[in-house]
């Protein structure tokens, strides 16, 4: 059923107006956002030749500039007619960062209403592409071969060996994760950004604006450096479908981060994977799957109530895929609750003739959250039981663990001394930057 009418209500649940909007000669506040056609509409009401509008995209998505006295190509007088118009370049501040030992860092990003979300950047990656048939996928088979391999890892196994590695070598293919929304409406048990609520979508320009803050700081700039991008942080990017569909087609043209090396993140909004698959412009698709059963699944995932299992899974089934494209299914593994062998035959039959693959993620523990963490050996029984049934599965590695930046722990947390891996031997409380 494609039921836009449920979407919509639930696209407006809980949401304020977003902070920015575009009127053509008034009311709009932000530059970042804009695309192309906006911005040479923008140039032209102004008077200005056209040529202006692409001085204007490449200092905002390329340069990342903050100000529109940055903007240097500009004449004055025109910087000065936008400023006493209201508009800015709209750049996202960052708040607060934390670093774990692991080089991940988690930033704390506000914007201009003072709301704020959480952006994660990881220096090497957490393995979540590979085996999606793409090149960003070949590269982490390439360099962490123990992610597609026998043995589940633990966050702590090389603490203090990664931090010299990334100290000592810019890395190959490091990852953002970004947030579509502040909070989420999607009542997952296991996620502690659930017990946000949601407040607001973000706009397509604070979607994007993450990027640029994140890429600024790190001092790293695509193409010319391969970078990764899962809409997988705060909030449920398909109940914020035409800002984050804006904001991807953003980040390809203005940014130039290549559709193929980005991924988007859904808890099954089966009307919105519907359209997506017609975009021209799209990441690469993941659905967090997390249970093999309709009983089960609605118990984790009270959304399975709207779209349950049998209308999620016969819309991966019609998704149109690209060449070398495969469909990423996430599966949280819990303790004792849906990580038994019996759960991964039941998997492997739901998902069976799909050209997908499985990322395994053994649950991120946090304050409120009543599950557990499954051990190692678990996490590798449940794995083998899928690959011996033909089905390809991962192990994401837990990057940021210990400061509430791995998948499920966005909160935004500001205590991280009381990260559950603290105390763990070779773990210490992440400083404050």
């Amino acid at each position: 059923m494609h039921d836009k009418s449920v979407v919509s209500s639930l696209e407006s649940m809980g949401c304020e107006a977003s902070a920015n909007t575009w009127l053509m000669g008034k009311g709009f506040t932000s530059l970042l956002g804009l695309d192309r056609a906006e911005i040479t509409a923008l140039v032209h009401e102004a008077g200005e030749p056209g040529y202006r509008a692409k001085q204007i995209m490449d200092a905002v998505y390329r340069q990342r500039v903050e100000t529109l006295a940055e903007i240097s190509t500009l004449p004055q007088e025109f910087r000065e007619r936008l400023a006493q118009s209201g508009v800015t370049v709209g750049a996202a501040r960052i708040e607060n960062t934390f670093v774990s030992v692991d080089g991940t860092v988690r930033y704390l990003i506000a914007f201009a209403d003072g709301q704020t979300v959480e952006t994660v950047w990881m220096p090497e990656g957490d393995g979540g592409e590979a085996g999606d048939g793409s090149e960003a996928g070949e590269e982490a088979e390439n360099s962490s071969p123990g992610i597609s391999g026998a043995e589940a890892h633990s966050e702590t196994s090389e603490p203090i060996a990664g931090l010299k590695r990334y100290a000592t070598q810019k890395p190959s293919r490091s990852t953002i994760c970004i947030s579509s929304q502040v909070g989420c409406a999607v009542d997952c048990q296991f996620c502690l950004t659930a017990l946000l609520g949601v407040k607001r979508n973000l706009t397509a320009g604070e979607i994007v604006a993450q990027v640029c803050a994140v890429l600024k700081d790190q001092k790293v700039s695509p193409p010319e450096d391969r970078i990764n991008l899962v809409f997988m942080g705060m909030g449920e990017p398909f109940l914020n479908y035409e800002n984050f569909i804006k904001a991807a087609r953003l980040l390809v043209e203005g940014v130039g981060i290549a559709e193929r090396r980005m991924t988007v993140s859904t808890a099954g909004i089966v009307p919105r994977i519907r359209d997506f698959g017609e975009e021209k412009i799209r990441p690469k698709l993941a659905i967090s799957l997390n249970a093999p059963n309709h009983a089960l699944r609605t118990r984790l995932m009270p959304l399975n109530k709207k779209w349950n299992l049998e209308m999620l899974i016969g819309a991966a089934r019609d998704f149109p895929l690209r060449t070398r494209e495969w469909i990423t299914f996430e599966y949280v593994l819990l303790g004792g609750v849906n990580d038994e062998p019996n759960h991964a035959k039941e998997v492997a039959e739901l998902l069976r003739g799909l050209r997908c693959k499985v990322n395994l993620i053994a649950l991120n523990p946090g304050p409120g959250i009543d599950f557990t963490t499954p051990s190692p050996e678990r996490v590798v029984a449940f794995q083998k039981v899928l690959r011996d049934a033909g089905i390809p599965a991962f192990v994401r590695r837990p990057r940021g663990r210990d400061i509430y930046a791995a998948c499920g722990q966005l909160k935004r947390t500001v205590e991280v001394a009381t990260s559950p891996d603290a105390h763990l031997p070779g773990i210490s409380p992440a400083p404050e930057a």
